[in-house]
């Protein structure tokens, strides 16, 4: 009779294989949240910032409720020579379709926000295209202008929702820099939370009719100029070619 002698150092081997190969089988299979598998994303990710050392931050404000506050919202921007993107949802533009003109003739970008603000994620691929479609023919019918930038409500994406943008000619683009305006802070906190977690190639999210907006922005865009940063479109900031997105959504020149 022969007996095989196994070393414990072989069977930690084994075990240790076996653990790394289960995890990913288990992430593969995995489609409701995000997978990552040695630092590289399995699903579709958005853009949340780029990779540069260019001194540069996107302002981007979501319009889905309200306009009180645009025509200021404007004003700062141009008083601070700072450029800015706005996602505009389809029911929006059609009860301010003035404010969506007054916005492209002061020379900001616009994106699709959806047409009626759903969760997309939800919706088939169909719909997320009709979604999409009805949206940028608005922009279009009232500016005259193509659209290449999509930012999913509540900013919730999946594969469907990216592909189907993508089809459609459309980035999606989500943040990396929360201002939480939405959240009523008090000024100085929101000021000091933007502040903080700004840094070259940040996409900043703001929102058209927040309680506090024009109340947090001089303070922000005076600190982030003094800093020596500029304030441009996302179309500006991202690169169209090229490119590859890790798992945080970070884009990098290739």
């Amino acid at each position: 009779m022969r007996f095989v002698v196994i070393k414990k150092r072989s069977i930690a081997l084994f075990l240790i294989c076996f653990f790394v190969l289960s995890v990913v089988i288990l992430s593969l299979q995995g489609s409701g949240t995000a997978s990552v598998y040695f630092g590289e994303s399995i699903r579709r990710v958005p853009i949340y910032r780029v990779r540069t050392e260019e001194k540069k931050i996107a302002l981007t404000f979501d319009a889905a409720w309200g306009a009180d506050k645009t025509d200021g919202i404007l004003e700062i921007l141009q008083r601070y020579q700072a450029d800015a993107t706005f996602f505009l949802v389809g029911f929006w533009m059609e009860n301010f379709a003035e404010k969506t003109k007054q916005i492209d003739a002061a020379g900001f970008e616009i994106g699709t926000h959806s047409n009626t603000h759903p969760h997309m994620a939800r919706l088939s691929s169909d719909d997320i295209r009709k979604e999409l479609s009805v949206c940028t023919e608005k922009i279009k019918s009232l500016t005259g202008k193509d659209v290449s930038l999509f930012r999913a409500p509540f900013g919730e994406y999946n594969d469907r929702v990216i592909e189907g943008a993508e089809a459609l000619g459309l980035t999606t683009i989500q943040w990396d820099v929360d201002s939480l305006d939405w959240k009523s802070l008090p000024v100085q906190e929101t000021v000091t939370r933007v502040l903080s977690k700004a840094r070259p190639g940040s996409i900043v999210l703001f929102h058209n009719n927040s309680e506090h907006i024009l109340e947090v922005l001089p303070p922000i865009l005076t600190a982030l100029a003094d800093q020596g940063y500029s304030f441009v479109r996302v179309s500006d900031l991202i690169y169209r070619e090229n490119f590859t997105v890790d798992s945080r959504g970070e884009q990098i020149r290739n």
